[in-house]
């Protein structure tokens, strides 16, 4: 099968309340997250039809929902949960999910801690 086309979303921005610590739940900081989405793009391309292909707004809508949703321990846990949703979307084969977490409470100076994974649709 040749390499599926992808959809990339960059930088998807909302409040969420994960972490172990409880001021992490309690005050919430910024996370944010990039996905790269592999599907085929030729059915879309030929009929220039939406629905012929996946809605990255109704992706990007399904991120922060879950970002603001439910707290969770681990942004491992928010990765997956994030991977999950978007797989759910009939056309996808898979998806990378990175998860940034800028503000994490790492004693020390640093710009960004990410978790990244790449899930793909069982048969």
């Amino acid at each position: 099968m040749a390499t599926p086309d992808v959809i990339t979303l960059t930088g998807l921005r909302a409040i969420g309340y994960h972490g172990v610590f409880d001021f992490e739940r309690r005050e919430g900081q910024e996370f944010a997250v990039d996905l790269v989405v592999g599907l085929d793009m030729r059915p879309a391309a030929r009929s220039d039809d939406v629905a012929d292909t996946v809605d990255y707004g109704s992706l990007a809508s399904d991120v922060v929902a879950i970002i603001t949703g439910e707290p969770l321990n681990l942004i491992e846990a928010l990765a997956e949960r994030i991977a999950d949703a978007v797989l759910r979307y009939p056309l996808v084969q898979f998806v990378t999910v990175t998860v940034h977490k800028p503000s994490a409470p790492i004693p020390t100076e640093f710009s960004d801690v990410t978790v990244s994974i790449t899930r793909e649709r069982r048969a």
